[in-house]
């Protein structure tokens, strides 16, 4: 029993974190009978209940007193608790029986008591030592004063004693454990943020409400879809400060599992789309778009599967079936990774060729986006792995306890909420997003000069040259045809000539402007941009010669 209580106290303080206000006690396992648990004061967090430690134990009937042995501390006064029998000792006693009292390590009226320290008194926090009669188990009740990691350890005191009972750490602002409770300001303050991002986001929506892409679509979706989920995951910890864990809080724990889940290959399949170049390079993606949603719907149910599983099984009961839940979702997300660069480095490569500069710069800035998102990300586990690494010292939770939610959760979504931030400013609604998203930019040489061959690409992509002077005149349309049998293709389509051999606008001249600007996302200029027959220079000097 002695041997079995020093074992518990070494494991208790080197476990994880406890993630409920509520926690079961018992002998049935040995690391069941102490829990620990982070616990502020009243002033340190604010509230109105005074903080307590509350241990009750089930009644069992008996004919005959069943004894169990507890003791409430603070981690800080672990050296009070036992006294070392001597200085070779490989452990420490640590509960007063008969024979601990002939040796005086404690006094008959503490038969029965974890035994303490004869300067245990000097403690900044109480120490409660006590035993409880399972007949009639009266909970012992422990004030906290002071902010920090508090346990309570069990041990049975009579022969053949088995127990059962809960352990209530309550502090003065709610339910929720400590460990947790800085989440409720830092989900109301991310909540904030992303409504403040989707409030600028849909004044430059409605104001450019007629020219919107559909990536802009997708955008606009994702944020409205992360304030939702923001705003639930922090109902979710308030609905558990009031209330505790109980079903509902369960309940709303899963729904905030499965929005996580979304956002996640929501996320992914957006980034995934945008590094396509879906609407500022593409209009269309074709088929892939529909590989694409495949790609993402999996992600989410295998990562539905994923919370819902890590919600039910517990570490001690995990099989090599976990790997069936944990693979799947591991090849959605490669996919999705490697699908994603690869995507960003061709879209990258081939606007650079086409000398696309601009939009070649947006792309230039999503790149160091992600590529800045990596280093932070591996910059901080480098970083954190120093501190993990102490993670078998028995202090290391105690010492880490408030900000540990911080190193597994909260960073993350920092950097998640400014690379969102980031694309979204990229990609905002401009008074000219579809011209400049579907309209090929004029390229220049390197001495600054016009690429003519992208120039005439960029006007009608015609296999065309312009007729000389000589050829116009002798030739006129039939002539323009011969030479253009003859000479070298030229990149600006010829003007067309009218019945009586001079320049004109030709019928199918018309036509063929009607047919650019009938396309409104890939027109480049308005029908008042050119002359008409009678406001032409050349009709305007033959009419000053006639009238002079």
């Amino acid at each position: 029993m002695r041997t079995s209580v020093s074992a518990l106290l070494a494991f208790a303080f080197s476990g994880a974190l406890i993630a409920a206000n509520e926690l079961g006690i018992d002998n049935a396992k040995d690391h069941n009978r102490q829990q620990c648990s982070g616990m502020y004061s009243k002033k340190g967090w604010g509230g109105d209940t005074d903080p307590f430690i509350l241990t009750t134990l089930e009644k069992r009937p008996s004919d005959q007193d069943v004894f169990v042995s507890l003791v409430v501390f603070e981690f800080r006064d672990e050296d009070l608790i036992g006294v070392w029998p001597s200085i070779d000792a490989p452990e420490k006693e640590y509960i007063c029986t008969q024979a601990n009292i002939e040796k005086k390590y404690c006094n008959s009226t503490e038969l029965g008591h974890f035994i303490l320290s004869p300067n245990s008194s000097e403690s900044r926090n109480q120490i409660l030592s006590t035993k409880i009669n399972l007949k009639d188990p009266k909970p012992p009740k422990y004030d906290v004063e002071r902010t920090g990691y508090y346990c309570v350890g069990s041990s049975p005191f009579s022969d053949g004693a088995e127990y059962k009972g809960k352990v209530e750490f309550r502090n003065a602002y709610g339910r929720l454990p400590a460990a947790q409770i800085a989440k409720l300001p830092f989900y109301a303050g991310i909540t904030i943020a992303y409504a403040v991002i989707g409030i600028f986001w849909a004044f430059l929506y409605v104001q450019n409400r007629h020219d919107i892409l559909p990536v802009q679509n997708y955008i606009t979706a994702i944020i409205i879809f992360l304030i939702v989920e923001q705003l639930m995951t922090w109902g979710f910890y308030d609905y558990q400060n009031n209330h505790g864990s109980n079903a509902i809080a369960k309940v709303l724990l899963i729904i905030v599992s499965i929005l996580n889940a979304g956002r996640n290959s929501f996320s992914f399949f957006l980034l995934l789309i945008v590094c396509m170049g879906y609407g500022v390079v593409k209009p269309s993606l074709g088929k892939t778009m529909v590989y694409v949603r495949f790609l993402a719907i999996a992600h989410f149910v295998f990562g539905v599967i994923y919370a819902v599983a890590s919600l039910s099984i517990t570490p001690d009961n995990a099989g090599p079936l976990v790997l069936f839940v944990i693979l799947p979702l591991a090849g959605t997300l490669t996919a999705f990774y490697v699908w994603t660069l690869n995507s960003l480095n061709y879209t990258m490569k081939d606007l650079l060729e086409r000398k696309q500069s601009v939009k070649a710069m947006m792309y230039k800035k999503l790149w160091w986006c992600i590529l800045g998102s990596i280093i932070v990300i591996f910059g901080f586990f480098f970083l954190n792995s120093f501190t993990f690494a102490e993670r078998s010292s028995p202090d290391f939770v105690p010492r880490h306890w408030k900000t540990r939610w911080f190193i597994l959760d909260g960073w993350l979504n920092l950097v998640y909420m400014v690379d969102i931030a980031y694309v979204a400013y990229l990609w905002r609604p401009t008074a000219n997003n579809r011209r400049f998203a579907m309209s090929d930019e004029i390229a220049q040489d390197d001495e600054g000069g016009f690429d003519m061959g992208s120039f005439g690409g960029s006007l009608d992509e015609e296999d065309a040259r312009s007729p000389t002077r000589e050829e116009m005149v002798n030739g006129g349309v039939g002539g323009a045809g011969e030479a253009r049998g003859k000479g070298e293709l030229s990149p600006v389509p010829p003007k067309p000539v009218n019945e009586g051999g001079g320049l004109g606008i030709s019928g199918a001249s018309k036509n063929q402007r009607s047919s650019l600007d009938g396309e409104t996302i890939f027109a480049v200029g308005e029908d008042g941009d050119r002359w008409s027959e009678d406001e032409s220079p050349r009709h305007s000097e033959e009419k000053q010669k006639l009238t002079g």
